[in-house]
């Protein structure tokens, strides 16, 4: 049986497209972009992370396409990496929101962000960042927000690790030939 080959897409997601959209979102929406970012996870992925996968310093990742398991460290000694900073936000909000539900990407409700959820503040923070850059006549910008897309975080989680052997495992990659963009 033959896969189906796809077309790679050429797409990064600079700082000034980042800022864009991540300053309009809403908290829980900036929380996935972030996990996302830290952990170079898919969208399905990140929106099932609970806070029992984290377990003696790492987040325990099982990845739905590839079935991978992956241990993502939270620390480098006896500091928190970024990752760890942001794990440890996420559950002091669960505590403090008083959440039941075991997942890591929350509303400020305590509800779960599901998929849809995701897609549609995804394009809400597009949208207004692609008004917000055209009232400031930045129409090139306007039109790479306008083609980012969600998906486009892992890629650029992976491209700005100087280790390729680093991101391969990040992302679960069995090689290290992965695709980066290079700028």
């Amino acid at each position: 049986m033959r896969k189906n080959k796809e077309n790679l897409r050429a797409f990064y997601a600079s700082v000034e497209i980042w800022s864009a959209v991540y300053k309009l979102a809403l908290p829980e929406f900036r929380d996935a972009m972030d996990l996302a970012y830290l952990t170079g996870q898919r969208p399905a992925d990140l929106l099932f992370m609970r806070a029992v996968d984290v377990v003696d310093g790492f987040l325990q990742v099982d990845q739905g396409k590839t079935a991978k398991k992956l241990r993502i460290r939270l620390s480098h000694g006896e500091n928190l990496n970024q990752l760890g900073v942001l794990i440890e936000h996420l559950l002091e909000q669960r505590r403090r929101w008083n959440v039941r539900n075991p997942y890591l990407i929350i509303t400020e409700r305590g509800m779960k962000v599901t998929a849809a959820m995701l897609r549609l503040r995804f394009d809400d923070a597009r949208r207004q960042a692609v008004k917000e850059t055209l009232e400031c006549q930045d129409t090139t910008l306007a039109e790479s927000v306008r083609q980012f897309q969600f998906r486009d975080i892992r890629p650029k989680a992976a491209s700005e690790i100087d280790d390729l052997g680093g991101a391969s495992r990040l992302l679960g990659h069995t090689d290290k030939q992965i695709y980066t963009v290079c700028l």
